[in-house]
């Protein structure tokens, strides 16, 4: 005689009584709003007015927390949105022009530098990597998000390469550090939770 299905209540839940896909779509909203919350801090940077922001640490801590696909759902969402006219991007702009200005690289970054972080604090047997892995991944995501914006910068603005890691690198290092370094300890806490219930 076959089994009997399994009640409606028996579906794997986290011990919060939640279950993982909700666990993941209230980890993509939390990060999409955070990352939106980090645009408020903006300080346009000389020569360019490239705005320095916070987001960039919610966008690798979110990778941390939430894996590839949540995360790189989770910046996509975060992208479109402010595509489609909410004020969520740095200094409060919002729509398609701004994907399409000098910043628009970095906003694509934000969203391809997910699997990146991911596939190297993650082993093959899906546990998490040491200290230097930690480091070496919040860093690399950083370097994607500038290896796509400074050239989109260079391009809109018909700069050199050189030219456009002055306005677009160069003046970002000190604080990259920084909140590098504020990912590595968020993250080693964070992430081996995350990879056991989230990603």
């Amino acid at each position: 005689m076959p089994a009997a299905p399994a009640p409606a209540d028996a579906r794997p839940r986290t011990h919060a009584g939640v279950t993982p896909l909700e666990l993941r779509l209230l980890g993509m909203l939390f990060f999409t709003l955070l990352t939106s919350l980090g645009a408020l801090v903006a300080i346009p940077l000389p020569p360019d007015g490239v705005p320095m922001t916070l987001q960039t640490l919610a966008v690798v801590i979110a990778a941390l927390c939430l894996g590839p696909r949540v995360g790189m759902a989770s910046m996509a969402l975060y992208v479109v949105v402010g595509m489609i006219g909410a004020g969520i991007f740095a200094d409060g702009s919002a729509g398609l022009a701004v994907l399409a200005g000098q910043t628009g690289g970095y906003l694509v970054g934000f969203i391809l530098c997910q699997p990146v972080i991911t596939s190297i604090i993650r082993r093959r047997d899906g546990t998490m990597r040491g200290w230097l892995a930690l480091v070496l991944a919040v860093l690399a995501g950083h370097l994607v998000i500038f290896a796509i914006g400074v050239p989109w910068l260079g391009y809109l603005r018909g700069f050199s390469i050189s030219r456009a890691l002055e306005g677009g690198f160069y003046p970002f290092i000190p604080a990259m550090l920084l909140k590098c370094a504020i990912a590595v300890i968020i993250g080693r806490w964070a992430c081996p939770w995350a990879m056991r219930r989230v990603w």
